[in-house]
Formats: structure tokens, sequence, C-alpha cells
């Protein structure tokens, strides 16, 4: 990350509307934009929004300075939001949701007018990338980069039609099929000819990143696709003074895994086997059925383990260790996941224990204040003159993006931490490190 106007300290309020353009409006997006409306309206709070409830301490325990972290940071509100977006199907907002199933339709019920009322544009699609679904409200072009032109020109008309002074691009669509990047990702000057030329290579969702950036709008990736994650794109976000993020909310299984392999870890406890399966049945677990779409989904699951684990420096405790992670499409459960994760571990004298974790979890409800949250930082990074890698927004993502001399940082409490001294730093604040000798001093 870098910053191009120092501290940030004295960055005032944010004026105007904030747009908020949306790769794939279903279960996701749909969940997080009533979710958000609702909120406006008065009728839920913002669970599970760092943003909006969490608090950030200031200076010395005795201080007693904990703000809440929007009353610290200027942030924008939420009133001053307007949605947007592209889906391959033609629901309105409201159509999506309900076909979804993720909230009752009473609650929906109560926000239908403001639902109905946001519409898809034309989306990119590839069925190249995506094998199991379809839908007839696709771009048609003559190439790649006239599917990237007429990207920016939705992009130019949301925010003249909807009067807004910045916009934020979250991918809340589909999981593509995994592939490596190739010769046509390492340089912007490739990568334009590749979109020239139709290169097979480049997938929609890169697409969409190269439009955002080149309008000079952040985009935070919320699926496991090389999107923002290869040379090209970042070196467009960096010429371009562009915040970008990813890759791949981090809301259920893994979540989990970044809770708990920090504390076995820290304990010094070995694990031998960590077995995780999952039963889903929306959109994303259609998907996810396709081998290709898995490939992607796993290397972002699997990476989390060996990463927090550092098998290398702790050999003896985990460089045997297996990882398994399965996927299985299930349409009864819909949008409701169910994990099961089995864990055998080792102690003292290396006898052998085991943990059981069963998660019936609500994928899209984890997800939806994640990609708030991201919307609001994002914006905050954009005018607070942040620009490429966001390693600080690594708290909200699977597989969170670092440049490529570094390891990434999977620790959920060290994440958090860094977060929150990253908000610390931009506004001109003591930096935490939880010494505390000042204390017995």
């Amino acid at each position: 990350m870098t910053m191009t106007s120092g501290h940030a300290k004295n960055l005032q309020k944010p004026k105007g509307k904030l747009g908020v353009l949306i790769p794939g409006l279903g279960a996701v997006a749909t969940t997080f934009i009533a979710g958000v409306e609702s909120i406006r309206k008065g009728y839920q709070p913002p669970i599970g929004s760092l943003t909006q409830m969490g608090h950030i301490r200031l200076g010395k325990r005795t201080d007693n300075r904990q703000p809440l972290v929007k009353d610290f940071v200027p942030l924008v509100e939420l009133n001053d939001m307007v949605f947007g977006g592209w889906d391959i199907y033609e629901d309105n907002c409201y159509e999506a949701a309900i076909k979804c199933g993720v909230l009752p339709v009473p609650m929906l019920e109560k926000i239908a007018p403001f639902m109905k009322s946001i519409k898809p544009m034309k989306a990119v699609f590839d069925k190249e990338y995506i094998k199991k679904i379809d839908g007839p409200n696709v771009k048609k072009g003559k190439s790649k980069m006239d599917l990237a032109e007429q990207l920016m020109k939705d992009i130019e008309d949301f925010k003249k039609n909807n009067n807004c002074d910045r916009l934020v691009v979250v991918w809340c669509a589909s999981t593509e099929v995994y592939k490596e990047p190739t010769t046509v990702h390492s340089t912007l000057k490739n990568f334009e000819e590749g979109l020239r030329n139709s290169d097979p290579n480049i997938a929609p969702s890169q697409i969409y990143a190269y439009a955002a950036l080149k309008m000079r709008v952040a985009f935070a990736n919320g699926a496991p696709n090389l999107c923002v994650d290869v040379d090209a794109i970042q070196e467009l976000a960096m010429e371009n003074g562009v915040p970008i993020s990813g890759k791949d909310f981090k809301t259920g299984q893994t979540l989990m895994k970044t809770i708990l392999a920090p504390g076995f870890k820290a304990r010094l406890l070995g694990v031998s086997g960590w077995f995780s399966t999952n039963i889903l049945g929306n959109r994303d677990g259609e998907v996810l059925d396709d081998p290709g779409s898995f490939k992607s989904k796993e290397v972002s699951k699997l990476s989390v383990l060996e990463s927090i684990l550092q098998q290398d420096m702790y050999p003896t405790l985990y460089k045997d260790l297996y990882h398994k992670v399965r996927i299985n499409y299930y349409p009864p459960r819909g949008d409701n996941k169910e994990s099961w994760d089995n864990i055998d571990i080792f102690g003292w004298m290396g006898m052998p224990m085991q943990i059981k974790v069963n998660f019936l979890c609500r994928d899209s409800i984890l997800a939806a204040p994640i990609v708030l949250d991201l919307v609001v930082f994002s914006d905050f990074a954009q005018r607070a003159g942040f620009r490429g890698i966001q390693e600080w927004l690594s708290f909200f993502y699977k597989s969170p993006m670092v440049p490529k001399k570094l390891y990434p940082e999977h620790d959920l409490f060290i994440q958090l931490m860094k977060l929150k001294n990253t908000l610390r730093y931009a506004m001109g604040e003591d930096l935490i490190t939880h010494l505390g000798v000042e204390y017995y001093d």
C-alpha cells in the first residue's frame, strides 16, 4: 500500500453520494443492499459490521478513549450510498432476493419499492469461465476491449445519472474457473493488447477490474478469482492511484480456521489432520459443482492453514499436516451452508486429541457486512490517498493480497490489529503495541 498524501488526519468528512457498483446481483449482493436499506430505515442494527458497530482504542488504556470506528475515521454515511450493478439475469434486486431465499419475504416486503428500483445492467460473461449457469442479460462486443469500454460507459452513466461524487466496485459474482497467470497478465501493455485481441486468458472479472481502475474507481474482489492480483492490474492501480483488495470473502468455515488455528499455534499444539467438508445449495454452490471453479475455491481455502501454522518453522508440530477440503452442491439447503471440520491434534507426550466443529451458517448473512465494510474502507482509502494493494483489509478475505516478496498474514487477530493500526496511523494517532510497560514503570 502506498500513501500519496501522508497522514489523513486532516481528511474531511466525505461529501456527496457514494455509488456502489456490484458485478453479480445475487444472494450476497441483494442481502447486502437489503441490509443497508433496512439499517437506514431503522428496522435492523448493523450486526457484523466493523465500520458501523466496532470500537477502536486510542492512546493508553487509562485514557479511556474508545470511540466507534465511524466516529474516529471520516467514513461515508449509509444514507449517502447509491446502489447499482450488473448481472446475467434480468431480475431486479427484489426479484433476485426472493429467488435467493436468504431473507424472509416479510422483511423484504418492507423495502420492496427500493429493491425493485435497482435493475441490473447487462453483464460481461464468458461461459468458459463459469460453466454451470447462464443468462440472457449479457453484453456483446467486437472484442474484450470493446466490452471493457462498455463497462466504463456504464460506470460513467451511473455516476452522472445518480449524481455520485465517488464510486466503489465490489465483485460479488460467481467463482470463475481456476487459471494461472500468463504473459498477457504480466504488464499493462500486454493486458491491453490482450483485450484488443480478445485473449482467452483474460477472465470477465479482470475486464471489470480493468474498467473500474481505468475510471479511477476502487475495486474489491470478493471471489477467489485471479482478478486484481495480477501484475498488469496492479500496475494500473498504482498508475491511476486506485486502491485494490481481495480475494474471497472470509465467511464460514475459513473464518473458523482463522480463529482456531492461531490458538493451536499460540499454545504449540500439534495438528496432524484437518478435514473440512461443506454442503451448500445456492448459486455459489451450483457454480462450485464445476471442478474448474472448485479449484479456484480450493486453492483459496487450502492456503489458510499452511500460512498460519508456518510448517517450515514448526516441523515437529505441523510438517505432516494432512489438509483436505470438500464442497458439495446440495440444493435443499439453499444459502444455509453447513460445514463439518474434523481436527486431529496432539499435545504433551504426543498424545492425540480431537476437535469437531459443526457450523450451520448463513453464507450471505456472514458476507453482507463484509461487503459493507469493504465499500466503506475502500472509499476511505481512495480519499486518504492510498493506492495499490490494501493489505490492511486482509481481515475480510480468505486469501488476502500481498506484494510478491511477502507471505500473506491469515491470523484473524493479527489482521484486526493491522487494520486498526492502519486507521490510527492514517489519522495521526499512536500505534497500539499492547506492550504496557508504561503502567508499571
